[in-house]
């Protein structure tokens, strides 16, 4: 059994159109369902980005890219460039499109773009919280850990990471979001995932005419860097796009997958160029185990600029001391850790305190 939720306040999770007022501006949040953005998208977010903001872009820990320091009324202009690059194909729904899918498998693509369109086209949906995320694994395992609230993993409904008996598409997705809205009213609840629900899996599969499975499904690790078939798996060190980088890859591939792990995939083809421009494709640099928060000066609840102080570690052959990923975070609220087992670099008042996770 599930605790109740203990959210007091509505989700304020950003999106392209309501922003963020971070430390050094508008914070904005582009979804990216699948991870997937054409070359020419890509473009348009740089040129954007550019533009109007930090030309950075970040890269989450759910495959969407985030536009840093906008100043006031400039996420109007960023919203009507992205609506004309496609980028934002409902104003509504913009927040909720949170779909994170196996990024070496095309034939998880069409599902996703099915998914998402329903999405857009359910009035309803559009109260799902910010933080709600969906999950379309192809059965390898490697999302279905993110622990997304509803999810396929191949075409077993998962919901919180737990099989469901029920089989299906994109259409048993949205029931299973609508059945969640439904619970959590139910309950009188405000909570922001499935898991903070009482009994939440167990009971939105009972609305859907289902009931959870004890059945096993395979899990597997994020995709190494490197070549795999005609693709291949880049490291964004820190997670930070930059112009030049975006530049780069907008030009040397028609499709850029962002994944979960802040790496991105491109046709193999352009790998070459993709490390020309500083992305990473050698499985044992130590870039490849390293993230961090936004720190300083971006966030006024960091104790410490993470990056840099990452940067500086990775420099010095101290970025890894157990061999294990290692997070780094300027406060207790450890945004952006990964799903995995890691180390977490936490900064305090005092320097930094490491800790497993």
């Amino acid at each position: 059994m599930q605790a109740p939720s203990g959210r007091d306040a509505p989700d304020r999770c950003p999106g392209a159109v309501q922003v963020h007022a971070a430390a050094d501006g508008g914070l904005a949040r582009v979804r990216l369902p699948g991870g997937r953005i054409t070359g020419a998208q890509l473009g348009v977010l740089r040129a954007a980005a550019a533009e109007l903001a930090d030309p950075a872009l970040e890269l989450t820990s759910r495959g969407n890219v985030q536009v840093r320091a906008l100043p006031p009324g400039a996420e109007h202009e960023l919203a009507a460039r992205l609506s004309d690059a496609g980028l934002l194909p409902s104003a509504t729904h913009e927040r909720v499109r949170n779909i994170v899918a196996s990024p070496l498998s095309t034939a998880v693509r069409p599902l996703v773009r099915e998914f998402d369109a329903m999405l857009c086209a359910t009035p309803a949906l559009a109260a799902l919280p910010g933080r709600f995320l969906a999950t379309v694994d192809d059965g390898r395992g490697d999302v279905t850990p993110l622990l997304g609230d509803v999810g396929l993993h191949g075409s077993r409904l998962v919901l919180a990471g737990v099989p469901a008996q029920a089989r299906g598409g994109p259409e048993l997705l949205v029931r299973a979001a609508e059945a969640f809205l439904a619970e959590r009213a139910a309950q009188d609840s405000r909570a922001w995932r499935l898991a903070e629900l009482t009994d939440g899996p167990a009971r939105v599969a009972a609305r859907l005419g289902t009931a959870l499975a004890d059945v096993p499904i395979n899990r597997a690790a994020a995709p190494a860097p490197g070549v795999h078939g005609r693709a291949a798996v880049l490291v964004v060190p820190l997670g930070l796009l930059t112009a030049d980088q975006s530049a780069a890859l907008a030009a040397a591939a028609d499709e850029i997958i962002v994944t979960p792990w802040r790496t991105v995939v491109v046709p193999a083809a352009a790998m070459a160029e993709a490390e020309r421009a500083g992305l990473v494709a050698d499985p044992a640099s130590p870039w490849a185990g390293v993230t961090a928060c936004a720190g300083r000066p971006g966030c006024a609840k960091s104790l410490a600029d993470v990056r840099a102080d990452a940067r500086a570690a990775v420099a010095a052959g101290t970025s890894s001391p157990e061999g294990r990923p290692v997070h780094w975070v300027g406060c207790e609220r450890r945004c952006g850790a990964p799903k995995e087992r890691h180390l977490e670099m936490v900064a305090t008042i005092s320097g930094y305190r490491s800790a497993a996770a």
